[in-house]
């Protein structure tokens, strides 16, 4: 099978997010600070390795399709959906808001193109499927970081 041009273009602009959230985690991660730092520290690295790979599984797909992945930083930079994540030192609460926001455009991104993926070549609509549980699972549990519980327990003794 040959990728129409609407599946190859479909196809990068899910690596392009890829790429993007591969090099915003290790922004991320170089340069947290604050509570949890090591806890973060080290989930970032799985979620740059996730994206890294997903990556490359879908560039890889683009090969087998025959269309041609540009992972280039100018096309990068040029046509990801992700916002710029900001230089210097980033607290852990606003480096997860940021990986979170970042991870949820990704998953929009696959979700956008999800039906016309499918529609041409359901092996690759596949692999978009594991993308996104993946990702909404990671960015689950990160933001799970900083949210505030919602039930109040006592113990026994204290009724």
């Amino acid at each position: 099978m040959k990728a129409s041009p609407t599946l190859t273009n479909n196809l990068q602009a899910v690596l392009t997010d890829l790429i993007e959230l591969h090099v915003q985690g290790k922004q991320a991660h170089w340069n947290i600070v604050g509570t949890n730092f090591r806890d973060l520290h080290l989930q970032l690295d799985e979620i740059v390795d996730a994206a890294r790979q997903f990556a490359d599984d879908t560039a890889e797909r683009m090969r087998a399709l025959h269309a041609l992945p540009d992972g280039r930083s100018s096309t990068v930079a040029a046509s990801t959906s992700l916002a710029q994540f900001p230089e210097g030192l980033i607290s852990t609460k606003d480096a997860i808001e940021r990986i979170v926001a970042a991870m949820e455009a990704a998953v929009g991104t696959m979700r956008k193109v999800h039906d016309e993926v499918d529609e041409e070549d359901p092996t690759s609509a596949d692999l978009l499927h594991e993308f996104i549980a993946k990702l909404e699972q990671f960015a689950w549990m990160v933001s799970a970081e900083t949210l505030k519980p919602t039930a109040s327990v006592t113990a026994p003794d204290e009724k």
